[in-house]
């Protein structure tokens, strides 16, 4: 997929006044859900004044210290990209029950043994590769789409005192069709400015209406540090830490999969022409949230998490997606923690110019979501998958019907359609998985010595499945130009050890290479030879025969690993 639109890609360096002017926009976005998901979290739960401020200073802080690192690329942390990160809304609802529960050091506790968790699973993230796939992630996106526009739509029916029946809803339409036209109709610097010209518009709106308060800001000092507050751990967890923990696991896998997902679709809009997705950007990108969580554990407030609809939405508006933003707005973060009246300022936006801006983000967020689902053909098994956990997520959005079942605490986190609608679509894909022919494997040495007794595998698979002359040949072919293209790829490097696995089917045999990793990737070179005609070189003939006689070609890279998985149909 190629994102339409991008002026700056994320090696490009933009200049320095559109980035501070791109920057500003991310943290107009990002640091509205952050200051107010603390604020919800900290108010309910008791904890004070003092506590509060300093649980906000802190959120908004780390925010822009790990959207600095994601920028980065730095062994295995960072994502490589520009990604807004922020408080993590998913945690809400469990944080909650815990501080009620078991008291903040329990709560601590918790929230650091699960980031622990979405290290591991980052780190194993090639074991998981065949449930946790694109259509997952898709999945995962599209429920949190729906979830957050329930949400927002929910906020216009809320009027403000003195304010007409018709105020928010003026101000939200005015907003979004601002946003929306400019975006679509602009050119050059106007389209680059247009999110917050949409933003500032609907502030004007929301002015005339009398919905826009300035008190705040008056009040709030310049620079202020509140008292630290540090809750520390539980370190001898007692039988409430134990029940609690695996809501806490389960939340904190849905958010590994969203980032998962973020991940993938802000490298799909980053650049002008189609790329394979790299996964180890991926890896980068879910350890890097998982560091920051356990940081806010020890720290106090709540686990952090990529803002990927926000990221995306302003990098397809912007068509900006330099790292340097990320830097930025990372930066900015920082410096508006310590200075109240900066944030205030900010928080003032009224609630209908928020709520319509995240329309848009999260209507764009759905799109992507369908992107990633359908980035591969759209078999029947697939297509059921992404019905039914669709289904079961969105209608559990509306009405928490297994909450009224079975009550608190595991009501409330079973009974939430993001949660259920991303298990339902793990375990259809774990069956799939699991009811499928089993894999053959044969491991080599990733060399010309391998080929005949690779040749000598397919023959037989091929065999087996009861393939003609025809499609096993065919077959052998793929896997020849497959192991060869990978052979050139990896020619100065030291040997390598190939493993080779093997599906049989009737209609189409799959093939999966793994080998070391190493930096070239075939479906860019595959997709490069499909824009290029001329007379190939030698090293391109076994590319350029794999390209015609695979009907699909995915190569994932992760740290310290190489997936290629071939599929080559019967009929041909």
């Amino acid at each position: 997929m190629s994102a339409e639109g991008i002026t700056y890609e994320p090696e490009d360096r933009s200049p320095s006044a559109l980035t501070v002017g791109v920057a500003v926009q991310g943290v107009l976005l990002a640091l509205a859900p952050t200051v107010l998901t603390m604020s919800l979290f900290a108010g309910a739960s008791g904890l004070g004044e003092n506590r509060i401020v300093w649980s906000v200073l802190v959120a908004v802080f780390l925010s822009g210290v790990v959207t600095v690192v994601q920028a980065t690329r730095l062994g295995l942390i960072g994502s490589g990209h520009a990604m807004i990160t922020g408080s993590a809304t998913s945690y809400v609802a469990v944080s909650l029950i815990a501080v009620q529960e078991a008291g903040v050091e329990t709560l601590a506790s918790l929230i650091v043994v699960a980031a622990c968790c979405q290290l591991a699973l980052a780190r194993w993230l090639p074991l998981l590769r065949r449930i946790i796939t694109p259509v997952v992630s898709g999945v995962v996106l599209m429920l949190i789409s729906v979830g957050v526009m329930q949400v927002a739509v929910s906020r216009l029916e809320q009027p403000a005192n003195d304010a007409p029946a018709a105020a928010e809803p003026v101000v939200a339409a005015v907003t979004l069709a601002v946003a929306a036209m400019l975006s679509l109709g602009a050119r050059g610097a106007l389209r680059l400015w247009s999110p917050l010209i949409g933003i500032l518009t609907g502030c004007a709106a929301a002015g005339l209406f009398g919905l826009y308060d300035t008190q705040r800001v008056a009040d709030a000092p310049w620079i202020a540090v509140p008292d630290p507050w540090v809750p520390g751990l539980d370190l001898t967890p007692g039988a409430q830490f134990w029940a609690l923990l695996p809501m806490f696991l389960i939340v904190s896998m849905a958010g590994t999969i969203k980032a998962i997902g973020n991940s993938v679709v802000v490298q799909q809009v980053s650049w002008r022409e189609s790329r394979a997705t790299d996964y180890r950007l991926v890896q980068g990108a879910v350890t890097t949230n998982g560091v920051g969580s356990i940081i806010s554990g020890f720290l106090g407030t709540l686990p952090i998490g990529a803002y990927g609809a926000t990221t995306v939405s302003l990098i397809n508006f912007t068509g900006v997606a330099a790292r340097r933003v990320g830097y930025a707005i990372g930066i900015l973060l920082m410096v508006i923690a310590l200075l109240p009246k900066a944030m205030a300022l900010l928080l003032t936006i009224p609630d209908p110019v928020t709520s319509a801006y995240m329309l848009v983000i999260m209507g764009m967020l759905f799109v992507e979501g369908a992107r990633s689902v359908f980035q591969d053909d759209l078999q029947p098994r697939r297509a059921l998958i992404v019905g039914v956990s669709l289904a079961v997520g969105v209608g559990l959005q509306g009405d928490n019907v297994v909450g009224d079942l079975i009550g608190s605490p595991w009501g409330i986190l079973l009974g939430n359609g993001l949660t259920m609608g991303t298990i339902t679509a793990i375990l259809l894909t774990a069956f799939v998985e699991l009811s499928s022919a089993r894999r053959r494997r044969r491991e080599f040495e990733l060399g010309v010595e391998a080929l005949p007794e690779l040749d000598e595998f397919l023959r037989t698979l091929a065999v087996d499945a009861g393939w003609d002359e025809t499609a096993t040949s065919r077959l052998r072919l793929v896997g020849e130009e497959a192991v060869a293209s990978l052979m050139e790829v990896n020619k100065d490097e030291a040997p390598k050890r190939l493993i080779v696995m093997a599906r049989p089917a009737a209609d189409v045999g799959e093939l999966e290479f793994l080998v070391v990793l190493e930096e070239g990737n075939l479906e860019d070179q595959l997709a490069y030879l499909g824009e290029h005609t001329d007379t190939p070189e030698q090293s391109e003939v076994s590319l350029r025969l794999l390209q015609h006689f695979a009907s699909s070609v995915r190569h994932r890279k992760y740290s310290g690993i190489d997936v290629v998985v071939v599929e080559v149909e019967r009929s041909g």
